[in-house]
């Protein structure tokens, strides 16, 4: 799977009184960053939650819990027999918590025997060390891109080479305080648990294989009855190349040798080194991306061109909403550095600055002019051909002359915006191959909205209405009637997934209302507001009764309204 985790998961029965079918799932990352020994840790942690030294009693707990903690944050506010559910929840967890938390700690124990301590306490430092980077890599490298309808060809691959850039970091994460566990996680702290491993006495090496590589031995050794998600948080997708050769900074295959927490494995002693256990890792990472990240639409390219179009979409989406400023201001279509550059010829860029920006002082109006113009003289660039993006892993993206050569357009951009030199800066930029009225390609990279969230059953302009916020604007979707109210959820979370051809074809009707277009926001009353558009017309949105939320979308409403209620 593409997590950064093992998980054991049961299909149970009987609210969990009767077990069922068993499936153990190894994330990816962890193929790809661990060596043999920290697989073993984590893969004997699991199973030793069905080791027979747990008792018999103890897998239907372990299933009850599990039952209660997924089925309780699901009640809803309005259900009457909610407080009384709610009551035997706490009820249920104060009772169980202890004996939960002692078999973590001894499935912990089990982990260490076959892996060594040390090992074991390894694999708990390093899966929220993992997951945190997951999570940079999925918000700086992947997300960006995937915004601008592309798709990397081999994303997992993408992540190795986070992983071994970002050495450093990685170290910083593995010594970061810990999260708290939440309040139905049934893991100790972490910090007792490592405290718990410390005083673990590590077994005699072994004189044959380890019994984990020898299937029959652990299927012996174990008794199947629970479910457990891995140790520690993790929620992420990883990297591309076969465990035994490719380890986080610091790890090594080598038997007795220092692991990535700076430790020893003690019982790995005298062992040869294994096989490896998956002969084609980066061949499955790219088959486990067609699942895990379907393309739906979106282009596939090299790592190269997947940041150069999510760098230059997003600097053209801020380039097109200051345009639609400057454009209301001037009275005329503005769309290009060419027709800035006019403005600034003719003396009226400055003047249309200081009306956007009233009471700024001058030097602060200067600078975002020359802000602005740099970011056009940037675009025109990049639509000419007469520069590219030279990228890194560690670092930000340069843009560079398409020579590779260094390319200073801050110094052009201020010679644009004065008009007695503005003649002089469009000769330079000749010179550089750069046309100032280079727009985009009619098929060229088009940002698509990031979803942050989303409400159903208000009522907007009296009329029944879904709300999807997105980071450009609101989609207004017509309602379902009462009579489908359970579906409506589920309707609004596939429009928020689909493309734009789809979500049409999905709610026909459906109208977007950009942000640019909204001149302010007014709370009428908790969860009322009118928006007042540029056009002269007013939108009301109200609550009503059923009103219902995708995750974070009250949220996510109530900080879309704030942010047009401020000037802009």
């Amino acid at each position: 799977m593409a997590d950064a985790a093992a998980k054991l998961i049961e299909r149970t029965r009987l609210l969990g009184l009767a077990g069922g079918r068993r499936d153990l799932y190894l994330g990816l990352p962890l193929l790809q960053a661990w060596d043999t020994p920290r697989l073993k840790a984590v893969v004997a942690h699991e199973l030793g939650h069905f080791s027979p030294r747990f008792g018999r009693l103890a897998p239907v707990a372990y299933r009850g819990r599990t039952v209660v903690a997924r089925v309780v944050p699901r009640i809803s506010r309005r259900n009457p027999a909610g407080p009384l559910l709610r009551s035997y929840a706490g009820f249920y967890r104060r009772i169980d918590a202890p004996f939960s938390r002692a078999q973590e700690l001894q499935a912990d124990r089990i982990a260490a025997e076959y892996a060594g301590p040390r090992t074991a306490a390894a694999v708990l430092q390093d899966l929220p060390a993992l997951d945190a980077l997951l999570r940079v890599f999925h918000a700086e490298y992947l997300g960006p891109g995937w915004q601008a309808g592309r798709v990397p060809d081999d994303i997992f691959g993408g992540f190795l080479r986070v992983l071994a850039a970002r050495a450093e970091e990685i170290a910083v994460l593995r010594t970061r305080e810990p999260v708290p566990p939440s309040t139905w996680d049934t893991h100790p702290p972490l910090q007792d648990r490592l405290a718990a491993l410390a005083t673990s006495t590590a077994p005699a090496p072994a004189t044959g294989p380890a019994p984990v590589a020898d299937p029959s031995n652990a299927t012996s050794s174990t008794d199947a009855n629970s479910s457990l998600d891995a140790p520690g948080p993790t929620d992420a997708p990883g990297p591309t190349d076969a465990p035994g050769t490719t380890h986080e900074p610091g790890t090594t295959d080598e038997p007795g040798t220092t692991d990535a927490g700076g430790a020893t494995d003690e019982a790995s002693g005298g062992e040869q080194a294994e096989p490896e256990l998956i002969p084609d890792l980066p061949g499955l990472g790219r088959a486990l991306q067609h699942v895990a990240f379907p393309p739906q639409g979106r282009a596939t390219v090299g790592w190269d061109d997947f940041f150069g179009a999510a760098r230059t979409v997003e600097m053209q989406r801020e380039a097109d909403a200051a345009l639609t400023t400057v454009s209301r201001a001037a009275g005329s279509t503005v769309s290009t550095a060419d027709d800035v550059l006019e403005l600034a010829g003719d003396g009226r860029l400055r003047k249309i600055a200081e009306s956007v920006f009233p009471g700024l002082p001058a030097d602060e109006t200067a600078y975002r002019v020359i802000d602005l113009v740099t970011l056009l003289l940037a675009l025109a660039a990049l639509h000419s051909g007469a520069a590219r993006w030279r990228h890194s892993w560690t670092g930000t993206a340069e843009l560079v002359a398409a020579a590779g050569s260094h390319l200073d357009l801050g110094g052009l951009a201020a010679m644009a915006v004065d008009p007695a030199t503005v003649a002089t800066a469009r000769e330079k930029l000749a010179g550089l191959g750069i046309d100032v009225a280079a727009a985009p390609a009619g098929d060229g990279e088009q940002a698509r909205p990031e979803v942050v969230g989303g409400v159903v059953n208000l009522v907007v302009d009296g009329s029944r209405t879904d709300v999807l916020v997105v980071d450009t604007g609101l989609f207004l979707l017509p309602g379902l009637p009462r009579s489908q109210n359970g579906s409506a959820k589920r309707r609004l979370a596939e429009f928020a997934a689909a493309d734009g051809a789809q979500r049409e074809a999905a709610a026909p009707g459906t109208r977007f209302v950009p942000y640019a277009e909204v001149a302010n926001a007014t709370q009428v009353r908790r969860r009322s507001w009118d928006l007042a558009l540029r056009d002269g017309s007013t939108i009301g949105v109200r609550t009503a009764l059923d009103s219902d939320e995708l995750p974070g979308g009250w949220a996510a409403l109530d900080d879309a309204v704030a942010f047009l209620s401020r000037t802009r």
